[in-house]
């Protein structure tokens, strides 16, 4: 009696050990899905930026040329303290966040990886996963990289009408009505525009400063931006734009050899 023949996949946790041997002789990066559980305002699910770097890593090998990156799964806790004010918030520490991704990293390498791609859904993940980035790329000296939406936010924000909208406000909510209406309750959107008095602070600035603060002293609803100007339109062009740009990226990346990337130097 004949068997279905397998789909083909790139997500590493539905490979056999076979089967990723076999495809790790023909490559050499890998995508690392990084999100959190928290808090999205009265109008979204706790899960945008643990699903958006889910969907955002599949989408992304999906449309690369063959042979595709290798997915991982995703890393769906994140440094989210500053959020804790809002139940449903999930947090870890940066020291688990950084060690975890670390031994990861490490173990990746032992497996014969060479280019890990970090994908940042959550931006106050990134001083961390930039740490344990360095530490992976001295211990085990392979390439390491995090996006945490570097390769996309200039195209990005010239759809967004909203002067620092960067949590749970025009720009998320347009990209979940885009993929996943059903989960958003546009009728509890609010709109909390952030207005700051010095240019050093303002999120938009080419001058402002990285800095730290619990979403609770900015905001009441734990919305950062104007989530009632979102509509799936403007979703759909943000994800086009987003995966377009992280494919590139990606692509140049793969087809890159280590030489290449470092920069040959005698």
């Amino acid at each position: 009696m004949s068997t279905k023949q397998r789909k083909s996949t790139f997500l590493w946790e539905e490979m056999t050990w076979p089967e990723i041997e076999e495809y790790l002789k023909i490559v050499d990066t890998a995508i690392l899905p990084c999100g959190a559980i928290e808090q999205h305002g009265p109008h979204l699910p706790v899960d945008i930026d643990y699903f958006d770097a889910k969907y955002m890593a599949s989408k992304v090998a999906e449309a690369c040329a063959d042979p595709k990156p290798l997915v991982l799964p995703p890393i769906p806790f994140g440094v989210s303290y500053h959020h804790e004010d809002f139940k449903g918030t999930l947090s870890v520490t940066n020291d688990a966040l950084s060690r975890f991704v670390y031994d990861l990293g490490m173990s990746l390498a032992k497996n014969g990886i060479k280019k890990i791609i970090i994908l940042n859904g959550h931006g106050d993940n990134a001083p961390t996963l930039h740490y344990a980035a360095q530490m992976i790329n001295r211990d085990a000296k392979i390439f390491v990289c995090v996006d945490t939406g570097e390769t996309s936010d200039v195209a990005l924000y010239n759809l967004v009408e909203t002067p620092n909208d960067i949590h749970a406000g025009e720009l998320e909510t347009s990209t979940t009505l885009a993929i996943r209406p059903e989960v958003v309750q546009m009728d509890k959107a609010v709109n909390q525009t952030l207005e700051f008095g010095s240019k050093y602070l303002d999120f938009d600035s080419d001058q402002g400063v990285n800095w730290y603060v619990r979403t609770n002293k900015l905001s009441e609803s734990g919305v950062m931006g104007d989530a009632t100007k979102a509509t799936a339109e403007k979703g759909k062009k943000m994800w086009e734009l987003m995966i377009h740009h992280m494919v590139s990226f990606v692509e140049s990346i793969q087809h890159s050899s280590l030489d290449d990337l470092y920069q040959k130097r005698y």
